[in-house]
């Protein structure tokens, strides 16, 4: 190898000696959550006083994790390791909805344990509200960690930005992409292929809302796209599947594609708009 290709590469490593690594970061994550619920634990405790001592070993975990965050800034990571763990019992309740949601909303789902167990769109959801409480508190490339750790794993990409209400269910989810400034009402139901994005990619508007506001009570069904941060999809509508918006449709909205047949050309789509 050049010379001065290999002086490069190991200036890199002196200059970057702390940072956490992706397995790092996700294994505390996997951890975390084997504790939140011990479907995906590893660990049977045997004593109220081992699992608390397995509690505090997460909190410095995550603390030396914060510290080697080599973007921190000025943030004060032992006050966002304490916030964060104070709000698990949150998004503890907040992810006992999501399964209850899961398990409500897809008729194969034989159990809340078959959901937290194998179902990809509760791990995704899991990783994502986990990573979001960390982005609330300014921290930006951890929750972008645990989110990519999820994405491989799932196939559904949620930016740890995106605000997501109670009872959210992704049935199937694969190719799920939902964009950083999305917003998501309360038992909004998602089928995969489904794209909440951004009309623009340009860098300027990188602090504008760039992507979808979607109501409660939203059914997106596979394949949907809606881009922009002023679409906004009203509750209780229903966006059918292969539909692109980039428009916002009141609430009480059904919005299909309908296969026509023509004489000419054969068989054409269709878009259908009901309001009831």
């Amino acid at each position: 190898m050049n010379r001065d290709f290999i002086q490069k590469l190991y200036s890199n490593q002196q200059d970057c000696p702390s940072c956490p690594s992706p397995d790092v970061v996700s294994s505390w994550f996997v951890e975390l959550l084997g504790t939140l619920f011990p479907d995906f634990s590893k660990h049977r405790f045997q004593s109220l006083k081992e699992f608390e001592l397995h509690i505090e070993k997460l909190i410095l975990k995550l603390e030396q994790i914060l510290h080697r965050n080599p973007v921190k800034g000025d943030l004060d990571t032992d006050a966002i390791a304490v916030n964060f763990f104070d709000s698990l019992s949150e998004i503890h309740r907040l992810l006992e909805l999501d399964v209850k949601a899961i398990f409500e909303g897809d008729p194969a789902a034989k159990s809340e344990t078959e959901v937290i167990r194998t179902y990809p769109g509760f791990l995704a959801i899991a990783a994502h509200r986990l990573a979001h409480q960390l982005y609330k508190d300014g921290v930006r490339l951890i929750p972008r960690m645990i989110s990519e750790y999820a994405h491989s794993k799932t196939g559904i990409d949620i930016h740890p930005g995106a605000q997501i209400g109670h009872s959210f269910c992704i049935d199937h989810g694969t190719g799920v992409v939902i964009g950083e400034t999305t917003v998501i009402g309360n038992n909004v139901k998602v089928y995969q292929g489904v794209t909440l994005g951004a009309l623009s990619v340009d860098k300027c508007d990188a602090e504008s809302k760039r992507h979808p506001s979607i109501g409660d009570h939203v059914v997106l069904y596979a394949g949907a796209t809606i881009l922009g941060g002023e679409t906004v999809i009203g509750e209780h509508s229903i966006i059918g599947g292969n539909v692109w918006l980039t428009q916002s449709v009141q609430a009480n909205t059904k919005i299909y594609y309908q296969a026509q047949m023509s004489n000419s050309k054969g068989e054409i789509d269709t878009l259908i708009v009901k309001n009831s």
